[in-house]
């Protein structure tokens, strides 16, 4: 970048347009793209839903063991992510007419095919906390 310039380099050969503008041009997807990646990014991208998801895996578990499974995240969070995991046909929630009752918990076909994805992003969160960490610490020191 030139002296003066301020911002982030852009690598050669790296495209100066939006990710989303490229691939609305090269997919049937058209202009809504962008929305349709912010819904469903508004969803599983938030932390506790790629937990739940994680946690779930291909395994049919009750809310206690859910909840046990998932530290940090309150029986509210966690009722309130189920449903809209539910909602958006990720996880399908049985209740069975027992005494005490029993409801579990499992991904639908639809939200296996974002258990590797979750757990792709959980391995590099693992693997780079300590670098992210250490930026921060950087930035927040200037």
């Amino acid at each position: 970048m030139g002296a003066g310039t301020k911002g982030t380099s852009v690598s050669p050969g790296h495209s100066t347009g939006t990710a989303v503008a490229e691939y609305e041009r090269s997919c049937e997807a058209g202009p809504d793209v962008g929305r349709m990646i912010r819904d469903v990014l508004d969803r599983v991208g938030d932390k506790w839903s790629l937990l739940v998801v994680g946690t779930l895996g291909g395994e049919r578990r009750r809310f206690s063991e859910l909840l046990r499974g998932i530290p940090g995240i309150s029986q509210r969070m966690l009722t309130l992510t189920l449903r809209q995991l539910e909602r958006d046909g990720l996880v399908v929630r049985t209740a069975y007419a027992e005494v005490p009752p029993r409801v579990e918990y499992e991904l639908t076909e639809l939200g296996g095919t974002f258990v590797e994805i979750a757990h792709t992003i959980a391995d590099w969160a693992i693997a780079n906390h300590g670098a992210i960490e250490r930026s921060r610490s950087r930035y927040d020191d200037r």
